[in-house]
């Protein structure tokens, strides 16, 4: 019973602390603020990263994973003729994505449930991969890095951000209550994470930290 406790206490912090950042995220009056007092960030960084996803051209694939409650389809534009594939272990992100992609005007997203460590994917599948906000929330994410190298075509590239130790005390501490909530992983330092990069066979073209945040791009190699 305790077991059962433990899990259905996890999955509740899961669920509120997803829905508070999705609240916050959707909102760039609200993120701007939350992400300096917090991680001592300016998110204007990761709307622009956001919004290159529409200038992908027609016919590219693109994987956003983990989506979590969908912030990276604002990005899209409504004439985009791209398939995208939304990924994510939790139904209750992908339920928050769908209303997100439902609100936005979205109806031919690709929904899936998958771990992200094994991934339902052919090789080479896709011409991009998004993973906002997403890896500093797995228990492995250099595991998770090799995946998404695995599934991007040779020249595909992987976008996104990631929190970051060793940023400053402040958001050590923000991290570490976190992770003691059961909302945080692993992550690693911005060198580890060039590092899993590395590791996984993508050139990495961009590695910009503003405060605890790390924004990368980073390249398949051809």
């Amino acid at each position: 019973m305790a077991e059962l406790g433990d899990n259905w206490s996890a999955r509740t912090v899961g669920r509120v602390g997803g829905a508070a950042y999705d609240f916050a995220v959707e909102r760039e009056w609200l993120a701007k603020p939350a992400g300096a007092a917090m991680w001592g960030t300016d998110t204007r960084i990761l709307f622009d990263s956001i919004r290159t996803l529409g200038e992908m051209p027609d016919g590219s694939a693109i994987l956003d994973v983990p989506c979590g409650g969908g912030v990276a389809l604002r990005g899209l534009r409504q004439d985009q003729q791209v398939r995208y594939v939304a990924a994510d272990i939790s139904p209750d992100m992908l339920a928050r994505a769908r209303r997100q992609a439902a609100a936005l005007g979205h109806h031919d997203i690709e929904f899936t449930e998958a771990d992200i460590e094994r991934m339902p994917f052919a090789d080479g599948e896709f011409d991009l991969c998004v993973s906002f906000n997403g890896l500093h929330c797995l228990p492995n994410p250099a595991a998770a890095v090799r995946e998404i190298a695995r599934c991007l075509t040779p020249g595909g590239r992987l976008v996104g951000d990631a929190v970051v130790r060793g940023a400053g005390t402040r958001q050590d501490f923000f991290f570490a209550a976190l992770r003691r909530a059961g909302l945080f992983g692993s992550s690693g330092t911005v060198g580890e994470l060039q590092q899993w990069f590395t590791q996984a066979g993508l050139r990495v073209d961009r590695l910009r930290c503003s405060g605890a945040i790390a924004h990368f791009v980073a390249m398949r190699s051809e």
